[in-house]
């Protein structure tokens, strides 16, 4: 288990995070969401040990990082923002090199290698020079590194930031697989990465906690109101609908959206604890409107998020 308890980091007089408290479970892949600046990079740093914290302490797997950071390192495998690679090196040269400062057994050392390889999907690519890698395999180059020494815990910051869309989903299988084997951290400000990943979000803002929970119960908490979506085929029964919808009991506001390729588009925001989509399109129907069709929609972990920073900053 990791326990953060009471973690602050101040630069001067700027805060750079301040008493952050939570824990993360043996085996769960935890995502660390917030904005460019909120404290992420800093609480990665201080739980690798690269960066004391001006106060509180974290441990590791039992071993406090203050107390105790040469065995917490062993613990860790932690890919930076800053993908360190030797670009003059190639990708096994380089393995080889990283299993060598992290005093992995002669013995082991070439398996670990092969391991790390392999389970990046190296192997095409081993014999090339990093420099001459897309950023995609660069950036599974760094996940290699990090992996090479077996940790318990695996820490990456940012690992899809300057990728394109194709690698950002090689990235995310890689780390969804490997979260399968080993405890994972995964610092992010891409929101559908740490959905698509992650059992559970810590979220940051400005250096401070601001929630710690699953995404479906952060939309839950979060969630004052239904929302549901209709298409009506544009027609002279078709404009008097948004009236029709708003007569009807739990709705509480109807939105609605300019008409293209003759489809009306109404939005209604509703009671959360009726579904109103088989009374909405009863109504509609006995009135002949030509409905073509309703749905409701889910708080998306992008309005979870803007919804618990704005709450934070106000």
């Amino acid at each position: 288990m990791i326990q953060v308890e009471h973690l602050t980091k101040y630069y001067g007089t700027t805060r750079g995070i301040e008493d952050l408290n939570f824990q993360v479970s043996k085996g769960e892949v935890l995502g660390f969401l917030g904005p460019n600046g909120a404290g992420k990079t800093t609480t990665m740093k201080i739980l690798t040990c690269y960066q004391p914290p001006t106060s509180g302490t974290a441990k590791i797997f039992g071993h406090d990082i203050l107390e105790d950071p040469l065995e917490v390192r062993k613990k860790i495998g932690y890919l930076p923002e800053k993908n360190p690679l030797y670009t003059d090196m190639t990708v096994r040269e380089y393995l080889n090199f990283v299993g060598e400062l992290k005093s992995i057994d002669v013995g082991k050392l070439k398996q670990r290698v092969n391991y790390s390889i392999e389970r990046c999907g190296l192997e095409n690519v081993q014999r090339r020079t990093i420099g001459k890698l897309s950023k995609g395999y660069q950036q599974r180059v760094g996940i290699a590194q990090a992996i090479i020494g077996d940790p318990e815990l695996l820490i990456l910051d940012e690992p899809t930031i300057g990728l394109d869309p194709r690698q950002i989903i090689d990235i995310r299988e890689l780390i969804k697989d490997l979260g399968k084997e080993r405890t994972v951290i995964l610092s992010s400000h891409i929101l559908p990465e740490v959905s698509q990943v992650c059992n559970r979000i810590v979220v940051i803002n400005q250096g401070r906690l601001v929630a710690v929970d699953t995404p479906d119960n952060l939309r839950s908490r979060l969630k004052k109101t239904s929302v549901i979506t209709i298409k009506i085929h544009e027609s002279p029964e078709s404009q008097n609908a948004k009236g029709i919808v708003e007569s009807i009991e739990g709705v509480i506001l109807v939105n609605e959206k300019e008409s293209t390729d003759d489809v009306k588009v109404l939005t209604v925001e509703s009671d959360p604890d009726k579904d109103l989509r088989y009374e909405i399109a009863k109504e509609l129907i006995n009135e002949n409107v030509p409905l073509l069709e309703i749905f409701s929609e889910e708080l998306s972990l992008e309005d979870i998020f803007l919804k618990l920073v704005t709450e934070e900053v106000s």
